[in-house]
C-alpha cells in the first residue's frame, strides 16, 4: 500500500527551532515530535520523507516548540534557545510543495492567548537528520504540473504578455495574468498562460458560507488574507473566449471554475450554464470542472446537462457540528450536499471530495464513518490536500472535542481502500477527457 519512493531517515531526525531573527537550529538532543489534534505524538521514522522540492520552512512567531527528551522520556516546551540562553525558542513548520500530504502537524505553544491566527497555510512537523531536513508527510500524487521545476519565468513572462495582447479586452485574462500569475504566482493561472494541463476560472465575488479558512475573505479577527477576492463576474463569452483555446490545444486539458481567489461560484450558475454550453459549442476535448461547496442541487443539474464533466466538493469535516463550525454555511447543509453529489453521479458526472487533511480530526473513527456516508453516494475521487489554517486557533474556533480513537491519515486511506477498493486518491484535480 506504500511503496517506500522517498529514502527514510535511519534515526529520529531532531527538533528544529529558530531564535528571534528567524534563523535556524536543530536541538542537541530533542527529538522531532507531530501533533494529531490535540495529542502530541512521537512519530516513527518511516513517517518522515525528505523536505519536498517547493517545500518552505516556517517559523511561527510567538510559539514555542515541543520536542521530545529522551532524558526524561516525555514531550517538552523549547522556551529557550539552548545555544543562546535567555533567548527564546519559536516554532518550526513545514508547508508541503503541491501532491504531498502531511502525517502529522508541527507541535507547539503558544506564548499568549492573544496572538494573531498565523497565515492561511498548512503547518506539517518537521526535523532534521544528517544533513537534510525531513518532513512527516508522503507523496499522495504524481502528477508534475505544479512542480517549480517545470515553471521557467521568462518563458512565463513572455507567454502572459502574449495572451494578454491576443485578447485585450478579456477581463478574465486580464485579472488572471495581472493578479494571478504576477501578483500571487498561482500556479494554475501560469499553467494557463503556458496553455498546458489546468486553467482556472475565477468568476464570483460573493459566496454563501463563511469558512474560518477562507483565502480570499476574513472578519476583523481571522487570519490574514491570502489573496483578495475577484471584484466583477465575468461573462459568458469572455470565460468561453479564454478557455476554448486552452480546451483544445493543452496537454490534459482541464479547466475549473471555483478557486481560492473568489467566493461560491454556484451562485453565478446562469453565467457558468452559459458558459460551459458556448465553451461546448466550440469543443468536446477536454474536462470542465467546477470546485465548489455543492449547496445548490439545482444548479449543478443545470450546470451537468450544459455540458459540465466533473466536481469537486470542499469538505472539511463529513460530521454535521465541525461542517458547520468551518464553513457556517447561509441556506444550505450537508443534505444539499449530499443532494448534489447524487444528481452529480445519476446523470453520469465524476465527484471528488476535496478532503481538507488535517490529522487528529479527519482520521478520526467517527469522521471515518461520516466520510463513508459521503463516499457511498459514489463519490469518484479524494483529493488528499493539507488544511491550511492554524492548527490550534482552527482546534478552538470548531470546538473540537477528541475522542482519541484516531487512525492516522494513512490508516484512514488503507481502510477507504478496503471499504470502497474503486475510489481512487490523489491531490489534483484529474483529467476526464
Amino acid at each position: 500500500m506504500w511503496p517506500r519512493l522517498y529514502p527514510h531517515p535511519q534515526g529520529p531526525p531532531r527538533l528544529l527551532f529558530a531564535d528571534k531573527e528567524g534563523r535556524i537550529y536543530d536541538h542537541p538532543s530533542f527529538l522531532a515530535m507531530g501533533l494529531a489534534g490535540y495529542d502530541v505524538i512521537l512519530p516513527e521514522e518511516e513517517d518522515f520523507i525528505p523536505l519536498p522540492t517547493g517545500s518552505a520552512l516556517y517559523v511561527l512567531p510567538g510559539r514555542h516548540p515541543v520536542g521530545f527528551d529522551p532524558q526524561s522520556g516525555s514531550p517538552q516546551v523549547l522556551y529557550e534557545n539552548p545555544y543562546q540562553p535567555g533567548e527564546p525558542a519559536f516554532a518550526l513548520a513545514a508547508y508541503l510543495a503541491p501532491a504531498h500530504t502531511q502525517l502529522y502537524l508541527a507541535p507547539y505553544v503558544e506564548g499568549s492567548r492573544d496572538l494573531s491566527p498565523l497565515p492561511l497555510f498548512s503547518y506539517a512537523a518537521c526535523g532534521f537528520y544528517r544533513g537534510r531536513f525531513w518532513a512527516t508527510a508522503f507523496r499522495s500524487d504524481f502528477d508534475h504540473r505544479q512542480e517549480v521545476r517545470f515553471f521557467n519565468e521568462n518563458l512565463i513572462e513572455k507567454k502572459a504578455q502574449a495572451i494578454k495582447r491576443q485578447f485585450p479586452k478579456n477581463r478574465l485574462v486580464k485579472h488572471l495574468v495581472e493578479n494571478c500569475v504576477f501578483r500571487y504566482r498561482c500556479p494554475a493561472a501560469r499553467n494557463f498562460v503556458l496553455r498546458r494541463w489546468e486553467a482556472p476560472i475565477p468568476t464570483s465575488p460573493v459566496c454563501n458560507a463563511r469558512c474560518l479558512g477562507c483565502l480570499s475573505y476574513q472578519e476583523k479577527d481571522g487570519p490574514h488574507l491570502a489573496q483578495e477576492r475577484i471584484g466583477f463576474v465575468p461573462t459568458a463569452e469572455e470565460i468561453a473566449e479564454a478557455m476554448v483555446p486552452h480546451l483544445k490545444r493543452a496537454p490534459q486539458a482541464l479547466v475549473s471554475f471555483g478557486q481560492g481567489c473568489e467566493g461560491e461560484p454556484l451562485l453565478q450558475a446562469q453565467t457558468l450554464e452559459k458558459a460551459i454550453s458556448l465553451i461546448r459549442r466550440n469543443t468536446s476535448r477536454g474536462t470542465i470542472n467546477l470546485n465548489t461547496n455543492a449547496s445548490l442541487p439545482e444548479a449543478i443539474e443545470r450546470l451537468r446537462k450544459a455540458g459540465l464533466d466533473s466536481m469537486r466538493v470542499s469538505l472539511a469535516s463529513a460530521r454535521e457540528k465541525y461542517y458547520q463550525a468551518y464553513f457556517r454555511p447561509r441556506g444550505y447543509g450537508l443534505q444539499e450536499v449530499k443532494k448534489s453529489i447524487s444528481i452529480m453521479k445519476k446523470t453520469g458526472g465524476f465527484v471528488s471530495l476535496n478532503l481538507f487533511i488535517f490529522p487528529g480530526l479527519t482520521d478520526e473513527e467517527e469522521e471515518l464513518e461520516a466520510l463513508c456516508d459521503l463516499v457511498s453516494l459514489g463519490v469518484d475521487f479524494i483529493q488528499l490536500r493539507n488544511h491550511a489554517i492554524d492548527p490550534l486557533w482552527y482546534l478552538r474556533r470548531v470546538n473540537f472535542k477528541s475522542s482519541g480513537r484516531y487512525l492516522g491519515i494513512k490508516g484512514l486511506i488503507t481502510e477507504l481502500t478496503r471499504r470502497f477498493p474503486r475510489l481512487r486518491f490523489g491531490y489534483f484535480n484529474p483529467p476526464l477527457r
